[in-house]
């Protein structure tokens, strides 16, 4: 615990969760295994099934739950990453730039690809979402950290309102259940990509080639798997170097060839000179579950995770000059205009990466069919490396070495600690469950001179950004069956978060600011009703306020403003969302139909936008700002049948309305009545898969947004263009053929239609892949 962090709030968790799971646990070491069976069999079933920690069907959570199994992965989805398995669920997009992409965080109804920090990833309840930032770079979730192969299931949680969860679940929460061999298994499986990709002067072929090795067995009191994975991908360019074209022509500059003329997304005319962020990365992810069953009704889980990444980016001029040789950087004169081209036009997209991600878990779970169930996960993530490297030595000399930064993440890591319990008596119409949590998050980006940026060693700390977050948590949530037809579940969470030991410096130009600590506690209620109105038709409403706290990258941000460097504000309110949604369901005997209507209000809504940093000045700077409101409200439409026409075929889609507007902002008032930045009004989603036989499944699926702008203020009206986004239609395909018990192969699509289009940095174009896959 850090010095004058306050115990109180860890002895109230700790005194109000005790007592229950004392409880628990004597009913555990008494061997209660077979009391009460009758009156909970669903729930005892389901623990036999999932066998993991308390699932969302365990907690009843009162969210839209979407789901996607194994069986579904394997048949219909082109998954060489974890997070393609969610691709076709409703109101979900992954920003995924290619395959092994870091930087791919999750988008929901309400949130974009900016808000990381809005939604909740986990993987047998440790934590994959990075909530050290709220941005698409190092708040990204760490996928990587779970191989396709290691799924058993996906679960999808829209709204912020189940108690058991944080405020950052105001988007949604994604549960990953890993799976647990009953008995020997052993399987493996290559896949191959070739992404075809043809924009501006780059035109080539980009491979992809995966590894996958699984083995596991339960043996005795003892189950355990193990699972390695190794990708080596090459990536499409991420970035392009441009230059505003001037206004006039002219006659100076070094002649050069191979620019091509564009305009940037607020429509000014540009140059395009080349491509960069041209990634080859090499991945490796070795992972293990262990499980040990302590009683008949006590089990012990530890999970651990290696992740390794490493990446070198290249770049592409298209630029040559009189002899044909590449031109990187100088006064040019390019198609009759002067342009200047500054050396990190180019260098800014040509780096190496080194990172080493631990992570790790302990689980200690009951299952003892009676009124008492509890779960209690700690979690470690650890950045054991994550160094990245820039030259700012010009190019080409720069691809042999020179002088050039090196930027530390090594400090960086998180640890949390959730205690959950569920009490369900006998012939109650009531079932409770509560809970404690713990979290601590640390934030080191130190930045050092280099005298060779490729290999050398760390000279003089160039910059520092660094700072810690905690917070503690209390919840309960019940369920009341008021009859057999009508359920009400009211609920609550009370938040203690800190903010502290934030600090920015700069060497040049000079900075040297510790930040002040912030402290914050907040309360949000919750409540649902669920009414069965008929045998198949079911109606929920649910209301839920949520408090997203600030990330330390958004407190501890600092702007260049000229000859300066500032810190805007230290001092962020967090965000408050107040979500409401009402869904009506529809099951038939073939498929099921749902309903949602929902609007959510975001107080003090965190965004980046353009405001003044001094008061009275005219100077604007784009930061990240409380935005005093912006509301979204919307209604979404999913259904799925089986049998559709034909024995065999299977539809499922969504679609979704959005209205997302800034209502109030004082600071920057032309932005009111705008669209919210980074959400689509559109979504929709359709995946029609036909089983001739036993042995054949063959997919259609198609994905489709329309455009959404990235300002506050809707100046970017471009979306065809590099830092623009635009909208999509996407269509993929999949045939799935099982040789016999051990064998199966594949061969998929993705974007067979070639569509090309930007979200802010170029995106995939048609990618065949292939899969050959053994298991026993």
């Amino acid at each position: 615990m850090e010095h004058g962090e306050s115990r109180a709030p860890a002895r109230a968790i700790a005194r109000g969760v005790w007592a229950a799971f004392s409880a628990a646990s004597i009913v555990a070491a008494t061997g209660w295994s077979t009391a009460a069976v009758a009156g909970s069999g669903d729930v005892l079933d389901e623990i036999v099934i999932r066998g993991q920690r308390l699932a969302p069907q365990e907690l009843k959570v009162p969210m839209m739950i979407e789901s996607v199994t194994a069986n579904d992965v394997a048949a219909a989805i082109n998954a060489t990453n974890t997070e393609d398995v969610l691709k076709y669920l409703p109101n979900v997009l992954i920003r995924k730039r290619h395959i092994g992409d870091t930087q791919a965080p999750m988008t929901t109804r309400t949130s974009g690809v900016g808000a990381s920090a809005r939604s909740l990833i986990y993987a047998d309840g440790v934590l994959l979402s990075a909530l050290i930032a709220n941005n698409n770079t190092i708040g990204s979730p760490k996928w990587g950290m779970v191989a396709p192969e290691e799924i058993e299931r996906v679960d999808v949680m829209y709204g912020p309102f189940a108690a058991a969860y944080p405020g950052n679940s105001m988007g949604a929460v994604v549960e990953i259940t890993t799976r647990m061999p009953q008995d020997l298994e052993i399987s493996g499986k290559v896949q191959n990509v070739w992404q075809r990709f043809s924009q501006y002067g780059t035109r080539d072929t980009y491979p992809a080639r995966q590894y996958t090795a699984f083995v596991g067995s339960t043996v005795g009191r003892v189950a355990w798997w193990l699972s390695a994975n190794h990708l080596d991908s090459r990536s499409q360019p991420l970035a392009y170097a441009t230059v505003t074209r001037p206004a006039a022509t002219s006659g100076a500059g070094a002649p050069a060839t191979g620019s091509f003329p564009d305009v940037n997304r607020t429509g000014a005319p540009i140059l395009v000179l080349g491509g960069g962020g041209m990634e080859h990365q090499r991945q490796d992810n070795i992972s293990g579950k262990v499980r040990f069953d302590i009683s008949p009704v006590l089990r012990l889980t530890y999970m651990a995770g290696l992740f390794v990444n490493d990446d070198d980016a290249a770049v592409e001029s298209y630029l040559r000059d009189g002899a044909g040789q590449p031109v990187y950087a100088g006064s040019l004169n390019l198609d009759g205009y002067n342009v200047n081209v500054p050396a990190s036009a180019f260098s800014n997209n040509f780096y190496r990466l080194d990172e080493r991600q631990l992570m790790q878990s302990v689980a200690l779970k009951s299952q003892t069919g009676g009124p008492w169930n509890f779960d209690v996960v700690f979690s470690d993530y650890n950045y054991l490396k994550a160094t990245q490297r820039f030259p700012t030595t010009a190019l080409p000399a720069a691809a042999a070495g020179g002088a050039g930064t090196l930027t530390d993440g090594g400090a960086t890591g998180w640890r949390t600690l959730d205690a959950k319990a569920i009490w369900k008596p006998a012939e109650s119409d009531h079932e409770v469950s509560f809970g404690g949590h713990f979290d601590r998050y640390v934030l080191g980006n130190a930045r050092y001179n280099t005298a060779h940026w490729i290999d050398g060693p760390r000279l003089a700390l160039a910059s520092d950004s660094k700072g810690k977050t905690r917070s503690y948590a209390l919840w309960a949530q019940d369920v009341w069956t008021l009859t057999q037809d009508l359920a009400l579940t009211l609920g609550g969470r009370y938040e203690d978060w800190r903010a502290f030991d934030g600090l920015n410096y700069s060497l040049a130009p000079a900075l040297d600011v510790k930040q002040p600590q912030l402290t914050a506690r907040r309360l949000s209620p919750k409540a649902s009703v669920r009414w069965v109105a008929l045998d198949d038709v079911v109606v929920t409403a649910s209301f839920g306020m949520a408090y997203r706290f600030p990330t330390v990258s958004e407190l501890y941000q600092a702007i260049t403003t000229g000859a300066t460097l500032t810190t805007p504000n230290p001092n962020l309110k967090p965000e408050q969302a107040i979500s409401e949604e009402l869904s009506v369901e529809k099951r038939f005997s073939d498929g099921s139909l749902r309903l949602s209507v929902f609007q959510e209000h975001i107080n003090d809504a965190l965004i980046s936008q353009s405001a003044p940093l001094v008061a009275g000045s005219t100077t604007l700077f784009n930061y990240v700002q409380n935005v005093e409101q912006v509301r979204a409200r919307g209604a979404e439409l999913v259904g799925s049948w089986s049998d559709v026409a034909v024995q065999g075929l299977e539809l499922s889609g969504s679609v979704s309305f959005v209205d997302p507007q800034v209502t109030k902002n004082p600071v920057f008032p032309v932005s009111i009545g705008k669209q919210t930045p980074q959400i689509p009004q559109w979504r929709a989603t359709l995946v029609a898969t036909y089983r001739p036989d036993d042995k054949w499944t063959l997919t259609l699926a198609g994905r489709y947004s329309d455009r959404i702008f990235a300002t506050i203020d809707n100046s970017d009206i471009v979306g065809h263009t590099f830092q623009g986004f635009e909208g999509y239609l996407v269509m993929d395909a999949r045939v799935h053929y099982q040789i016999n018990a051990h064998w199966s192969a594949a061969v998929g699509v993705d974007n067979f239609n070639g569509r090309d289009y930007f979200l802010f940095h170029p995106f995939p174009q048609r990618a065949v892949s292939t899969e050959v896959k053994f298991s026993y």
